[in-house]
């Protein structure tokens, strides 16, 4: 059946492959366990509210009518719609409603997002196989899906010409996920994840920071493509090995597996905004600790930030996709929030916000300077600085800023708990917060079920 063997690829292949296989919730250490929680916490708080947007209705309904499962054949159920359709398209669309509000985790040498990709992957994987009640089976493929795919999105990254979005990358992570859930031999695991990678989306994100659309990061066509890998590799169908594993010059990537442990260095954001926008919005917000920032106060702001922050500009968003990648439009947004006295977040990219003529003013009135010195040190650091000059010609500037959330200045444990509440909040699940909380903090813990404890996830 198999015309190319693992045992004829490189030795840093295997190890990958027997990362994926073989590791068991035991092999893990307690502090990344308790971050996959947290992590997985995240994104469900992010999915809900993602999955109220044009976005979302409009996968959701392309999978149901494009993509169902076939009468007795298995199936998946759309998050928070519980329509069952195949398992590719569940992670189609979960991924793409996560994607539709850019507040889920990342990783900053990937440039990009791990989380959004997998746990659509994992969950319709695992509702495929009738295994949503293995507790223990969904936290470790977490691990190992932030573990594999944060270094596969570094090896894409350093190999390629262009900058891919995360579902280039993903998609090879998802593949080995679902074949590893699937009880794949390590044959088939290798097959799926070269077909993952042969098939899997290769956009530009450039093309999207500039052109900004519902097309986002990629994630759900990258978490479909791993999906359909594995069932394709289930069959016997066979693909070429994934570069950004078996090329020679990522080996050092994979051999710290098990020692270096990436899902403790993803970042939580704070923020619906492309995390190139962030460390503007913190230094608003920086200022606005020392003292009060009024609208009308202010004559114009200057961003000085790296080359690709720049790109977001976008002043006068006409979606929230184009709010979401946009930098001048948040912090213009983020100054009234404050002024306002209400939290910055998913109202200051929405429709009703974008109807302001007052935001759309003060956007109007920031310019943005690429400072070469940010460049240098993008991506491992995101910087910005604010010049806020009032009408009288007085200057506020910041300090050069980071966004809060990385692995150097992380939330704490309440402030992911406080985040995940104000996003349900604002959703219909409002009233299932503490069990999908509490779900999520005693994963694998215990043991009453991931069925049970996340139902209201699934319907």
């Amino acid at each position: 059946m198999v015309t190319l063997s693992i045992m004829d690829i490189a030795h840093h292949t295997d190890t990958v492959l027997e990362f994926i296989h073989k590791t068991r919730l035991s092999d893990i250490p307690p502090e990344v366990k308790t971050r996959a929680r947290y992590l997985l916490m995240d994104i469900i708080g992010v999915a809900v509210v993602g999955s109220e947007t044009p976005t979302a209705r409009i996968i959701t309904d392309y999978v149901v009518s494009q993509m169902s499962a076939g009468e007795g054949c298995p199936s998946a159920p759309l998050l928070f719609d519980g329509r069952r359709v195949s398992a590719a398209g569940a992670a189609l669309a979960g991924g793409m409603m996560i994607d539709s509000l850019d507040a889920h985790d990342g990783q900053k040498l990937t440039k990009g997002h791990v989380g959004c990709g997998i746990v659509p992957a994992i969950f319709a994987s695992l509702a495929e196989t009738g295994r949503m009640d293995d507790e223990d089976e969904l936290l470790t493929c977490l691990v190992i899906g932030y573990e594999i795919g944060t270094r596969l999105g570094i090896a894409l990254h350093s190999s390629a010409c262009d900058f891919h979005t995360s579902g280039a990358w993903i998609a090879v992570a998802c593949a080995g996920l679902a074949a590893r859930i699937h009880r794949l031999d390590k044959d088939r695991m290798f097959h799926a994840m070269g077909i993952a990678e042969y098939h899997g989306p290769r956009s530009q994100m450039m093309r999207v920071i500039d052109h900004t659309t519902m097309l986002k990061d990629g994630s759900g066509w990258g978490s479909m493509a791993g999906v359909s890998a594995a069932a394709l590799a289930k069959t016997g169908f066979t693909g070429a090995p994934a570069v950004t594993i078996s090329a020679s010059e990522h080996a050092e990537l994979y051999a710290d597996l098990g020692s270096r442990w990436y899902t403790c260095e993803q970042y939580i954001k704070l923020w619906p905004i492309c995390r190139w926008a962030q460390p503007a919005v913190q230094g608003i917000f920086e200022l606005q600790a020392e003292a009060p920032l009024y609208p009308d106060d202010i004559a114009a702001i200057q961003i000085s930030t790296f080359h690709e922050a720049k790109r977001l500009a976008s002043p006068h968003p006409t979606s929230s996709d184009e709010a979401q990648y946009s930098i001048c439009w948040p912090v213009a947004a983020a100054i009234y929030a404050c002024a306002e006295g209400r939290r910055f977040g998913p109202y200051d990219v929405s429709d009703n916000a974008l109807a302001r003529s007052d935001i759309h003013q003060l956007a109007d009135r920031i310019t943005i300077d690429e400072e070469e010195q940010m460049n240098s040190v993008f991506p491992a650091q995101r910087l910005a600085r604010l010049t806020i000059i009032d009408k009288k010609g007085n200057q506020r500037i910041s300090a050069v800023v980071s966004a809060r959330g990385d692995p150097e200045t992380p939330l704490s444990d309440s402030d992911i708990v406080d985040k995940f509440y104000f996003l349900i909040s604002l959703s219909q699940k409002a009233s299932s917060a503490d069990s999908i909380a509490k779900a999520c903090q005693n994963l694998a813990g215990q043991k009453e079920g991931l069925q049970k404890c996340l139902g209201d996830l699934l319907i």
